[in-house]
Formats: C-alpha cells, structure tokens, sequence
C-alpha cells in the first residue's frame, strides 16, 4: 500500500446505518418534571420553525420542530410537564394518552373523540430531563417511564448545580442499574447537548431497552394475579399498552383505567377489585398506597446506590468564570456583544495603524508615478490593484481572521454562537451563522466563503445574502470618515442600528422566499483550550486563500478598467447616464455617478473617488447634512463589491448571485430614498 493509500484509510470514517432521514426520521419526545431543563433543551436545538400546539382539548401546549444530528433526522417534541405518571387526571391524562397511542386512539378510547390527542404519532423514544442536584425526586418518574416500553435516555441536566450543591452522581453505576444511556449535561451552557443526541440516535440503532425494574416482593403477588385477570387477547388489543404499565395502573386503582376496564370488560374490572380488595386486608395498608411507597423505596435505594453528597463546592474555576461571561442566561449577551465590541475596535482602530504603516505608505510611494501614455497607465492600474489588495488583506483582513480563529480555538466563539443564537432565530436563521456575519465586519469575501462550513440549503442563501449587507471595513472607513465628520457619533450609531434593523427585516422576508424549512442544529460547546499555532495558521490560510484566486484578479482587472475610462474621458458619460439616479433620486450632485458605479469594482478607493468627483476634501461645503446621510446609507447598501460577487457565484450558484445584486441595489435605493424624504420632513418641522 502506498503512503497516499495509507493516509486515505486513515482518514476514512466508517458510517453506521441505517439513517434515519425524511419520512424515516426518528420521533424523539422530550419528558420530564417542572424546571428540569427540558424546555432549554428544546430550544438550544430547535429550527428556525417551530410548530406549536395543544393535546387535544387541553390548555396543555407542545412545541415540534426537526433537528439534525450528524447523518440523521429527528422530529423533537417538547411535551408539558409532569410529576409522575400515576392516577393522571386532564391536561396531564392528554399527554399520557399520547405517550400510549400517539395520533390513533385504542378501541377503548374511540368513544371520547374523534381527535386523537396530537396530530403526529407515539414517540420512538424518550428523552428524560432530570436535575442532577435533586435526582432523588426525579427517579421515580424514570422508573414509570421505563414500563413504557420505549427506548429511553436520561439527560443528567444541572451538573454545574450538583457539584455546588455537593452532589456526587457515579454515571457509570447508574447506566448499569437501569439500562439506559445516561449522559451528564448542563443545558443552559450548551454542555452535553449534542452528547444527549448522539447517544439517543445510537440507542434506536443499537435497539438499546432498559432494564425491568421489578417491584417489592410483597407486591409481586398481586401484580401477577392481576396479570392473570386481565391477561386476554380482547383486553391486550382494546387497550394497546404494555402489560406491565397496564398492571401498575390496575394495582393503583387508576381512575382512567379502572373506568375503560369497568365499561368495556365488566366482568374482568370485578375481578381486579376482589384482588384489589384481597391484597388491601392482608397487606399493612391499601394495595395503591403500598405500590407508591415501593416506588418511592426502589428510587431511593436507587439514588444511595449511584450518588452520594459531600462536601458543598465553593471552588470557582476560571473555565466557571468564563462561562459566567458568555454563557449566563442573562448577561451572556452582554459578554458576547462586549466581544463584537473588541472585533470592532480590532477593525476600526488597530487596523487602522497597520493600514497606516503598510498599504498607505505604498500607496503614497505609488503616487509619485503618474504615466500619460496608455501602457503607462495599464501599468499604473495594475499597480493600484495589487496595493488595493494589501490594503484589504494585511490590515483588515489577517488581523481579524487570525482573531476569530483563535476565538474559535480557544472555544469561546462557540459559546458566543450559542448565546446568540435566539436572536438569529427571529431573523430565520440559526447561531452558528454568528462567525461569518462577524467575519463580514473585515471583507465579505471569506465571510460568504466561511458559511460553507457552518450551514447548508436554506440557511447557506439567506445568510449569504444578508451578509452582503453587512458594512465591511471598507464601507465602514468611509461611514466613519464622513459621517464621524459631519453628522458626528451619534449620526454613526444612528447608521450602523439602523443597518442592523434592515438586516433583520430583510432576513425575516428572505426566509418567506426560501419556505424549505431547515432542520435545528446542535451546537458542539467544547471545553476551553489554548489555540495552537499549526491549528491557527491552517484555518487561517484556508479562509483567506479565496483572496488569491478570486479577489486579486478581479482588484486587478477593475483597476484597469476604471484607468482606462478615465483615461479616455468617459466619466462624464457614466455621470449623465446615471443621473436619474443620482440626482433625481438621490437628491445628489450628477458627478457622484463614477464614484458610485465604480466604488464595486474598487471600494477601497471610493473614498478618494468622492474626493476627486466634488474636487475638495471638505465635502460639507458642497453637501448637506441630508445628502451627505442619504449617501452613506446608500453606499451601506449599496453591491458590496465585485469580488463579495465572484465568492457568491461559487457558494451559492449564478442565479442566487444575480438575486443578491437586484437585491443590493433596490435595497440601497429604497432605504436611501426613506431616508431622504425622511429627514426633508423633520427639517421643515
């Protein structure tokens, strides 16, 4: 075998099937007690739909929605709450009923209504969310659960709490006793989540049952004559459920069951009150009473087996005070916008004097060259395009990328994709989209190219689309020069919310254009780790390498062609053709026309185009408040640049990227106008 062989089996990843996808999705439901997490859960996975609904003729609400987890497909459901399973009565009954029969009702249960108690069918499995620090009081639960008959998991939510609380829970012991995958989370920092899932989809594959969990010995009598009461073809095929949940609800008298028993199979509902009625004399106290305290024995005895509680822990780690920054309910958004505050300060500040030292003082080596004849200004043009693209790369682009790499290393960008990843919700998309919008912020370029690699479909378009809107450092050096100016920090802080609130609208109208619903993505958390420079330079070099195969040429070629239109005096052409733009709508001067149009091929140089078009440097002398507003809105959204284009055609095809330009440009249009007519209307007043 060759060393090329060699190294291709090494990296050949075996996939286990079969798959579950589409119509062969797994349904998954999500149960648990009151403020176990589950509700979290749901959330941190779900889609950009949710479908929300009621079990039939209940207030009890249930939210569904289409997750991916690696290869396979699961529809999530997040069922209401519940304490127990036991003598169950309205709301509660409903989700019971489901859990049993799903959307078909047995033959004993026809009679109640012609709805079934949801529109969708039994689960395939069950997801139970517990609280690790008080897993005492949920076990019980999970022993009911078990005589279900499903495949089940349980996620071990609120470790972080357990651990304060001096909870010490053995995993290993507690798969061992039940039977079950048990996986240690904490939901609200995004930490077990894609474990729990991965361990769900294994657990169907590997046909994974837990194990009975048999009552007291002084039960079992009577459980196994009221086995042999009810024990008949007719019973088993008029009430669809597992013999030993029916025999447990027989046993504690259920309302519901005992009823349906009494109704359709009288003379078999006598016999079980005889046993019952037995087993209450010769027993210390009733049958039902007994079967609850044995409950409460077996998930006691349970929880001194596999957890213990020791001393509180007052220990803080730093990976603890990181989490407290970025990943707390409340103040986790705080942390992450105090993060894009730092990218900003990245881009605005620090680049700006790597800009100084670098592109600007060739640029201003460059200028003492000014050739008249045409090859000398090919030549001259070329030169521009080359010193175009080390302004853009060397210091806006590597710094920024290098940064956000190193966040994704280190995993706290992660955590920040996480957090923020409910406001992508409203706009339609999910929370992993937050790295290349964050990219956006330096080139559009490898930020389109970087939402290959954390979405697909839908979500891939959308947020390739509503990047383009994104103010890169380019757009943004001119907002800030001229607005920062003549309209001050309030004028920029105007412009830049204002940006952000038609990306959100626009995204919200997208989602509407592509109705393919996308599934919920499960977003790896990993642990805090110190970026190593081989990891850091690779990722690096991978985002940015589009730059020398797509970007160059074109800064080259858009160099040459807007040298040689000067050159020739064609600029009052393209100024006249542009007027109805321009100036009627617009309300601007005619001979911003070129700086406009060919700000796409070179938006680095429209700043100095707009200098040479009005011929001074103070454009507050030839331009108002207003005009000077309407144009910096309309560059903001106006096509980003040729390159941001080329990058489109190969991420997601021709016809988006022509979507993408119409789109840019009648966007631009309409908000320059609204804010024109806008502000025209607070002057008169």
């Amino acid at each position: 075998m060759t060393k090329q062989q060699e190294d291709g089996a090494s990296l050949s990843v075996p996939l286990s099937g079969p798959f579950y996808r589409g119509s062969r999705r797994l349904r998954i439901a999500l149960v648990g007690q009151p403020n176990s997490g589950k509700s979290t859960i749901f959330h941190a996975v779900a889609s950009t739909s949710v479908d929300h609904g009621q079990l039939a003729g209940t207030d009890a609400a249930y939210q569904r929605c289409t997750v991916q987890i690696g290869m396979d497909e699961v529809e999530l459901i997040d069922l209401p709450a519940m304490y127990s399973l036991r003598n169950l009565q309205g709301d509660d009954l409903e989700g019971l009923k489901y859990l049993l029969w799903g959307d078909s009702r047995p033959p004993i249960s026809v009679h109640e209504s012609a709805q079934p108690p949801a529109p969708f069918s039994r689960p395939d499995m069950l997801i139970h969310i517990v609280d690790a620090s008080t897993l005492h009081r949920h076990l019980e639960l999970t022993l009911e659960l078990i005589e279900l008959g499903l495949p089940i998991v349980m996620g071990l939510n609120m470790m972080d709490e357990a651990r304060r609380k001096g909870v010490q829970i053995d995993v290993a012991a507690l798969e061992v006793e039940l039977g079950i995958p048990v996986v240690p989370m904490t939901a609200i920092k995004g930490l077990g989540i894609s474990r729990l899932f991965e361990r769900a989809v294994q657990a169907v594959r590997e046909h994974v049952c837990p194990l009975p969990q048999p009552s007291g010995e002084h039960i079992a009598k009577w459980a196994k004559q009221l086995h042999q009461a009810v024990d008949t073809p007719a019973i088993r095929e008029a009430f669809r459920v597992p013999q030993p949940f029916m025999i447990r609800q027989l046993k504690q008298a259920d309302d519901y069951f005992c009823h349906e028993l009494a109704c359709h199979f009288p003379q078999a509902a006598r016999e079980v009150e005889r046993i019952r009625q037995q087993a209450d004399a010769e027993l210390p106290r009733p049958l039902a009473e007994e079967v609850a305290a044995d409950y409460h024995y077996r998930a006691a005895r349970l929880f001194e087996k596999v957890a213990h509680l020791g001393h509180r822990s007052r220990t803080i780690t730093w990976e603890d005070r990181l989490d407290a920054v970025f990943l707390h309910p409340r103040w986790g958004l705080l942390g992450s916008l105090a993060l894009f505050a730092l990218v900003l300060f990245m881009v605005f500040e620090v680049s700006a004097g790597i800009d100084a030292l670098t592109a600007a003082r060739l640029a201003e080596l460059a200028a003492q060259w000014q050739p008249e004849s045409t090859v000398g200004v090919i030549g001259r043009a070329v030169l521009d395009g080359l010193l175009g693209l080390v302004g853009i790369v060397v210091p806006y682009m590597l710094p920024l990328v290098l940064m956000l790499v190193v966040l994704e290393e280190s995993g706290v960008m992660q955590r920040v994709a996480f957090v923020v990843d409910r406001f992508f919700h409203h706009i339609g998309l999910h929370g992993k989209v937050a790295v290349p919008f964050l990219l956006g912020l330096g080139c559009n370029v490898p930020a389109i190219a970087a939402t290959r690699t954390v979405a697909s479909g839908r979500d891939r378009i959308v947020a390739s689309l509503l990047i383009t809107f994104v103010p890169c450092s380019a757009r943004s050096a001119i907002i800030l020069a001229l607005g920062g100016k003549y309209l001050g920090g309030l004028g920029i802080f105007a412009l830049f919310m204002f940006n952000l609130l038609i990306i959100a609208w626009l995204g919200r109208l997208l989602v509407r254009r592509y109705p393919d619903i996308s599934p919920g993505l499960i977003q790896e958390i990993p642990p805090y780790a110190i970026p190593r420079l081989s990891a850091v330079f690779t990722s690096t070099w991978q985002r940015t390498q589009d730059i020398l195969t797509i970007v160059t040429p074109l800064l080259v070629a858009g160099s040459i062609v807007l040298a040689l239109l000067h050159h020739i005096g064609a600029d009052a052409w393209i100024n006249q053709a542009l007027m109805p733009m321009t100036v009627w709508a617009l309300g601007l001067p005619a001979v911003l026309g070129v700086p406009i149009l060919f700000g796409v091929l070179r938006k680095e140089l429209s700043l100095l185009m707009i200098y040479q078009a009005l011929g001074t440097f103070e454009i507050g002398a030839i331009l108002d408040w207003i005009q000077i507003s309407t144009f910096l809105v309309f560059l903001m959204f106006y096509v980003p640049c040729i390159s941001t284009f080329a990058i489109m055609v190969r991420v997601i095809g021709r016809r988006e990227a022509v979507f993408s330009l119409l789109l840019s440009i009648a966007v631009a249009l309409c908000c320059a106008l609204s804010v024109r007519l806008l502000l025209t209307l607070l002057q008169w007043w």
